[in-house]
């Protein structure tokens, strides 16, 4: 695999790893604390790579409601 490969799937990752915080913030409410970070540039940069998982989560929810192959049911507790 070559670097551009290499390049793509880290960042696959990254992606990935986005959108499954996003889903623990949708169902327990936590989240990074990004005020914690004192540096403003370091901040924007975090809020924007949760941003990303919240999309592809939203983007996903939407996808899976109008598909013939999910269901809603209830949740198990």
């Amino acid at each position: 695999m070559g670097t551009l490969g290499r390049l793509f799937h880290f960042s696959f990752d990254l992606v990935l790893v986005s959108t499954i915080l996003a889903g623990v913030k949708r169902s327990t409410g936590l989240t990074i604390k990004t005020n914690d970070f004192e540096n403003k540039d370091t901040r924007s940069y975090i809020e924007r790579y949760l941003d990303v998982g919240e999309w592809v989560f939203d983007t996903s929810v939407a996808f899976m409601s109008t598909s013939s192959y999910f269901e809603r049911r209830p949740p198990r507790f």
